[in-house]
């Protein structure tokens, strides 16, 4: 994770990305650095916009919180629905033991 911050941190403050650059945040901050990743690190990054990246990211997080409170409904809707036919079965054996104790006693 360290490597992608410092990557961020140089586009961020508008420096070239590049493995001596990675290497001298990284090592700034105290962490040990591994060679093989900053290459790969630096080479992956050649392709990517960074800035187009990170609108995309943006997007996904902010659609989640919507996405998770649809199925939250759903099931208020289904307990709603499963309480009505509760209640009118209820109703129902009423009704009927009413009728039942009546035929009893006549």
């Amino acid at each position: 994770m360290e490597y992608i911050y410092a990557a961020l941190l140089l586009h961020s403050a508008g420096k070239e990305i590049t493995e001596e650059a990675i290497k001298k945040v990284l090592e700034a901050a105290g962490v040990e650095v591994d060679e093989t990743r900053v290459k790969a690190l630096v080479a992956a990054l050649k392709e990517v916009n960074i800035e187009e990246a990170i609108k995309g990211a943006a997007f996904p997080v902010a659609a989640a919180p919507v996405a998770a409170a649809a199925p939250a409904e759903e099931k208020k809707e289904e307990k709603k629905e499963e309480e009505e036919e509760e209640e009118k079965k209820e109703a129902v054996s009423e009704e009927e033991l009413s009728a039942g104790l009546g035929a009893l006693f006549g």
